[in-house]
């Protein structure tokens, strides 16, 4: 697949099942991950797989953490939070360590992380594999970062849920480009 054919085909896909992408293609998908615009050379990127009964235990994490923060949530929506790591045989928690830079503002420091990420589902797409980038409140809960042991300042810029498709994906109408590209020809005045 050339590189505009996997741009213009890659999509989400939240119908994921085994098997999860093997070991080449995981490394492949970090070495694409760490080619990402970095600017001031920080590599700012991390990097966790969390696969097996490790998707369990980060269910319990989403769900206390969600207790903590509703804590008069009905339990049926609990088990629901706790059950959303389940959705894919294999999620990759993409994160930043922001530090102070005189020249690289934190949010630049993010933004590489998310083109690290975006990277990673180009590499697994690639490879015939399927992902689906999410956040949502545990991806900035101080206790689900805490949990996965991520010091003070860390940002999640997402989980990857990753895995081969089991259905086709949603249509999607796409995007005109006109729609949101514009010429600048000087101040507005």
């Amino acid at each position: 697949m050339d590189a505009i054919d996997l741009l213009m085909t890659r999509c989400s896909n939240g119908k994921l099942g085994e098997p999860a992408p093997d070991e080449e293609t995981l490394q492949l998908a970090i070495q694409a991950a760490v080619r990402a615009p970095d600017h001031g050379a920080l590599r700012p990127w991390r990097f966790q797989l969390i696969r097996g009964a490790a998707r369990e235990q980060l269910g319990k994490v989403m769900r206390e953490a969600l207790r903590r923060r509703t804590p008069d949530l009905a339990p049926a929506l609990l088990d629901k939070e706790q059950s959303k790591p389940m959705r894919a045989p294999l999620l990759i928690v993409v994160s930043a360590r922001v530090r102070e830079h005189v020249k690289v503002p934190g949010v630049e420091q993010m933004l590489s992380a998310a083109a690290a990420a975006q990277n990673i589902l180009l590499a697994l797409h690639a490879r015939g594999y399927t992902g689906m980038w999410r956040t949502g409140p545990a991806a900035y809960d101080s206790y689900v970062r805490e949990a996965l042991g991520m010091p003070e300042g860390d940002v999640i810029v997402g989980f990857l849920y990753t895995g081969t498709a089991t259905t086709a994906p949603p249509p999607i109408k796409r995007p005109t480009p006109d729609d949101y590209l514009e010429e600048w020809t000087g101040p507005v005045e």
